[in-house]
C-alpha cells in the first residue's frame, strides 16, 4: 500500500479535527472560539478531499460523506453563530446593560 497526495490531505484533516476536540476537553480552547470551528471545517475539508480523490465507490464511503457534510454545515453554522454573538457584543460595548 502506498499513501497518495490525497490521503495525506485526509490524516492532515482527521488531525485537525482531533486536535482540536482534545484542546476542547482539555480547556485550551472554546467550542465557539473561531480556531475551534475553522479546525472542525477544514478537517472536514481535508477528510473529504480525500474520501472524493480516492478510487473507493461511493457506496463504499456514503456513511462518512454524509457525516463531513453534516460537520461542515455544523462548522458553518457555529461560526455564523460566533460572528453574530461577536458583532453584537461590539455594538454593545458601550452600552451598559438593562437593569
Amino acid at each position: 500500500m502506498s499513501l497518495q497526495w490525497f490521503d495525506f490531505v485526509g490524516l492532515a484533516g482527521v488531525g485537525f479535527v482531533l486536535v482540536s476536540f482534545f484542546l476542547l476537553q482539555a480547556g485550551k480552547l472554546a467550542g465557539d472560539s473561531v480556531g475551534y470551528q475553522l479546525a472542525n471545517l477544514f478537517g472536514a475539508i481535508f477528510i473529504l478531499t480525500s474520501i472524493f480523490c480516492s478510487d473507493a465507490e461511493f457506496k463504499d464511503v456514503i456513511s462518512a460523506t454524509v457525516m463531513q457534510f453534516c460537520w461542515i454545515a455544523i462548522s458553518l453554522y457555529g461560526l455564523w453563530r460566533g460572528t453574530k454573538a461577536r458583532a453584537a457584543r461590539f455594538r454593545n460595548r458601550g452600552n451598559p446593560p438593562a437593569a
